[in-house]
């Protein structure tokens, strides 16, 4: 045994792929992209997740750009051309 609790923590800690961030794959700290810790990946990742969240400022630029940005309209699997 060790005589200091924290070292002894330390030694005994195991990494593992479970303990992974799910959505950078950080074990022992996140990434700084990570949605986890990035104000503007959260935004753009739920601008994905649920369009309704787009800001005008945003919705704007992309109706110039001549991007169409809404919800998914197939359901299931979607037939290319």
């Amino acid at each position: 045994m060790f005589a200091n609790p924290a070292a002894s923590w330390y030694h005994s800690h195991q990494y593992n792929a479970k303990a992974a961030c799910e959505h950078c794959g950080g074990v022992a700290r996140h990434e700084c992209w990570c949605i986890t810790c990035d104000p503007l990946v959260q935004y753009a990742y739920g601008a994905v997740v649920d369009p309704d969240r787009l800001t005008l400022i945003d919705t704007l630029i992309l109706h110039a750009l001549g991007v169409m940005w809404g919800k998914n309209q197939c359901e299931g699997a979607c037939q290319t051309a």
